[in-house]
């Protein structure tokens, strides 16, 4: 190498000084230009290996793991792996879950293990390349420990073992990882061999039943929010979306973690209401303005619930009809049959003062119920809240594979200036959908409501200092934590896994928790999609991890 470098080195100088000579001479400039050539082709050749060397599944290698790799298949047997695996060292007070340096998602495929700048960035260590033999002859717990201390990547599970032996080792690490949070045991009913409760299904969520459709739970996290660590399992089918929420999320909690506030919280049913004349749909809508009338229709509509509370009646007029918004405080739970019920009991007052009312349907579309409406953006459905994150520069470039500047220019043309020039309503985002799609559905929310649960602005700028800052404000966000899909024992666990299973020791309390759960959630999926669009990424890595040859179905 040294002799090549110096005879590259008198080449240039020879050039430089005799330039007049080459450049009148075409031959010797022909000559020179293929040692050059050569010279090029020896030095990738040499240098250029590094670059593809993607064998990245062990971090920290010990000479008890050296010892392992070692081994011939004749002498790795599992007591003999065991044993040397005993003699690994154990980091014995490493923290379950800690800020972990940027792993590779997606479009990652050859990440390094970048520092991440920061007193948590965890330093550079060795890799070790030939362990997967020896992991077959390993227990599950003693590769969970592997995992927990950061030997090695839960994401190369799959890979380095199989998939159906990979699951129940992942369940194991977060299982730990779970208890350090007090959610000890939440995975235990979620299953990961075929079987569902029927006897809970029957009366309850589905008719006619002659199975079910498996989907396969991803989890996230840890995501710092509100101060808290929080994992969150997402149900989908659509490769890289779970690996890279993650990415954003380990982005937020990197960054100091995000803070989400709720603004409001009211589930709504607009019953339609018909008379004879408009002057009488007009008499109805003024008299329910009335702050006494109010407190009739209040006292009527929580007179049919024990935590319902009637927020406000607001009136909307249209010709002979009259459309009458009721909004109410519906505790942990997502409150569509709460608010139904007491909206008759409101219609039925109405009628005592209006004889000539007649109900023509109980949700009259002013709601807006699962349909895409301006009045839920506006005004707000179910939670309404906001969250956001500052993300500092570096992170964004170690972990997001991106420049504050090119993400903040992402965002503008695409979410702002594009959604505006499509006509879009609520839907200035990336892919908010996506995730809470996910969410709801791991969590035995309504997925029909993702139409106005995803309504979302998200919002990026770069602060003085030259960091990301990003908000995403979500108006619509129906969620409950009681009732409906919450109760199957599969949905049960994910909310017991995010620390929001059933009623809260506050009412309401858990169902505001998981709002804040879904926000955070899909701002780590904005960040972490658009840093793909800004880097140019995002179809290498839907090729890469969401094309896999299709397997034939076993029969």
């Amino acid at each position: 190498n040294y002799t090549a470098v110096a005879t590259f080195s008198t080449s240039v100088l020879h050039f430089i000084l005799y330039s007049d000579v080459y450049m009148n001479n075409d031959a010797q400039m022909m000559k020179l230009m293929g040692a050059w050539t050569l010279f090029v082709l020896y030095f990738f050749g040499f240098f250029g290996v590094s670059f593809v060397d993607t064998d990245d599944h062990l971090e920290g290698s010990s000479p008890a793991e050296d010892e392992i790799s070692e081994m011939t298949a004749d002498q790795a047997s599992p007591s003999a792996v065991v044993a040397v695996a005993k003699q690994m060292p154990v980091k014995a007070a490493a923290p379950i879950h800690p800020p972990a340096p940027s792993h590779p998602v997606c479009s990652d495929k050859n990440l390094t293990k970048d520092a991440l700048t920061s007193s948590s960035a965890t330093p550079a260590v060795k890799k070790s390349s030939s362990l997967s033999l020896d992991l077959q002859s390993m227990t599950n717990e003693e590769l969970a420990d592997l995992v927990l201390t950061n030997k090695m990547k839960d994401h190369q599970l799959e890979t380095k073992l199989n998939p159906t032996r990979a699951v129940p080792i992942r369940r194991l690490v977060f299982e730990k990882k779970l208890a350090s949070l007090g959610h000890a045991k939440s995975l235990d009913e979620l299953p990961y061999e075929h079987s569902l409760s029927y006897e809970r299904v029957f009366g309850a969520n589905c008719e006619i039943v002659v199975g079910y459709v498996p989907l396969p739970v991803g989890m996230v996290g840890p995501c710092t929010l509100n101060g808290e660590s929080v994992y969150i399992p997402m149900a989908t089918t659509e490769g890289c979306l779970v690996a890279s929420t993650n990415r954003g999320c380990k982005a937020i909690t990197a960054g100091g973690g995000a803070v989400s506030t709720l603004l409001r919280d009211g589930i709504t049913r607009a019953p339609c209401l018909r008379f004879e004349s408009a002057a009488e749909a007009a008499a109805l809508a003024l008299w329910a303005q009335e702050p006494h009338n109010f407190a009739k229709l209040k006292a009527a509509f929580e007179s049919t619930t024990s935590f319902g509370k009637l927020l406000s009646a607001t009136p909307t007029v249209a010709g002979k009809n009259c459309y009458l918004r009721l909004k109410c405080f519906s505790g942990d739970a997502m409150g569509m049959n709460m608010v139904s019920k007491g909206s008759l009991a409101v219609v039925d007052l109405l009628r005592q003062h209006f004889p000539t009312l007649k109900l023509v349907a109980l949700s009259g579309n002013m709601c807006t119920d699962k349909k895409p409406a301006a009045i839920n953006w506006i005004e707000g459905r179910g939670k309404s809240v906001v969250v956001e994150a500052t993300i500092p520069k570096d992170i964004v470039r170690t972990v997001l594979k991106t420049t504050v500047k090119a993400i903040v220019d992402t965002n503008l043309q695409k979410n702002l200036i594009g959604s505006a020039m499509s006509g879009s309503v609520g839907g200035y985002n990336a892919h908010a959908s996506n995730i809470v799609t996910a969410v709801f559905l791991a969590t035995g929310q309504d997925p029909a409501q993702n139409v106005e649960s995803s309504n979302c602005i998200t919002i990026m700028e770069e602060t003085d200092d030259g960091d990301l800052w990003i908000s995403c404000t979500m108006p619509s966000i129906e969620v409950g934590t009681v009732g409906g899909g919450t109760s199957l024992p599969a949905q049960a666990a994910c909310l017991k896994a995010i620390g929001v299973k059933g009623g809260g020791d506050i009412p309401g309390g858990n169902a505001r928790k998981l709002a804040h759960v879904v926000a955070v959630a899909t701002m780590a999926g904005e960040l972490s999609l658009l840093a793909a669009l800004a880097a140019n990424t995002l179809v290498q890595a839907h090729m890469q991890h969401n094309r896999k040859p299709a397997t034939p179905a076993k029969k």
